[in-house]
């Protein structure tokens, strides 16, 4: 697998400006700001990546409108996916696991894209979506561990970098490595990044410790875009190259930071991207640091917050 640079995060920008939002930031305390990417096309960052991958498709002649691209998803991703090739005007498969939630499922039949329920987690439905790629020809996908797909969501770090100069560090969830990956490249150098992950599903911290990528056993509460059973080699990679600060967070943080967005602020966050709240909380910036927290998705059933 090719190495993740910050040059090509701004190739991924340059390819998909007009194709995805500029997210805005908001600064909710002093020398503190959330990066609103739940506002994001698919209610995720996942957009950017998406678009990236399948331009980059397009462009090498490798996607064949006729068959289309596939992906492998706990919903987030198989959206974005889904959205960016009904916009290119080519079809798309997704098969999810069977726990995803109905709120992600409903909006991908919405969204055109042929849903199809496989295993019970993420590593079924992955298998699935690869055996689909290789028999029809279609573009395969990757939820995380592609380096267009990584590239693309390192973007919104590019954004943050202009919109909030200086920034010291940028807190991200940490799932399968997508979203550190491209974060962890569009700023090396320049900016320290936090990764925040479950302490029921700990895959970068686990693999730190161990000094490879292991599988990790998955549960809690934001397993549905949290859930990946190891890190991806891209996110391994820019862990060693950046060296971040790895965060756990247990459910009730998880929980209580959800909570706090939405009565503070009124954003309305799903599990995984609330984690990163969680982790700014137990994190402890300088004096005179400057911190963007990354809300990374919000697609979620809001009938709980109150």
């Amino acid at each position: 697998m090719d190495t993740l640079t910050v040059a090509d995060v701004t190739a991924a920008a340059e390819r998909t400006a007009g194709r995805v939002l500029r997210t805005p930031v908001l600064q909710v305390q002093p020398g503190v700001w959330l990066k609103l990417e739940q506002l994001q096309h698919t209610g995720t960052f996942k957009a950017r990546g998406a678009f990236n991958r399948q331009l980059v498709a397009l462009e090498r002649g490798e996607l064949d409108p006729s068959r289309g691209v596939v992906a492998a998803s706990g919903g987030n991703a198989g959206l974005a996916h889904a959205h960016a090739a009904a916009e290119l005007g080519v079809p798309a498969t997704v098969f999810v696991p069977e726990r995803a939630p109905a709120v992600k499922v409903r909006k991908l039949r919405a969204l055109g894209a042929d849903v199809r329920s496989v295993g019970s987690e993420y590593a079924r439905a992955y298998e699935a979506a690869v055996g689909f790629a290789q028999e029809r020809g279609a573009v395969f996908c990757h939820a995380y561990d592609q380096l267009e797909v990584a590239a693309g969501a390192g973007t919104l770090a590019q954004e943050i970098a202009e919109d909030v100069p200086d920034v010291d560090t940028v807190v991200v969830a940490v799932g399968g490595g997508g979203l550190f990956a491209g974060v962890a490249a569009a700023l090396e150098g320049s900016a320290r990044v936090v990764a925040v992950e479950p302490e029921k599903a700990p895959t970068l911290h686990a693999a730190l410790a161990a000094g490879e990528p292991v599988d990790v056993a998955v549960s809690g509460v934001a397993a549905d875009s949290l859930g990946a059973r190891r890190i991806g080699i891209l996110g391994f990679d820019l862990a060693r190259r950046t060296r971040p600060l790895s965060l756990l967070v247990d459910d009730g943080a998880i929980e209580s930071a959800r909570h706090d967005l939405w009565s503070r602020f009124r954003i309305v966050a799903e599990h995984g991207a609330a984690a990163a709240w969680a982790g700014f909380a137990a994190y402890r910036p300088e004096a005179g640091e400057r911190v963007a927290v990354v809300v990374c998705g919000a697609n979620t059933d809001p009938g709980d917050l109150r």
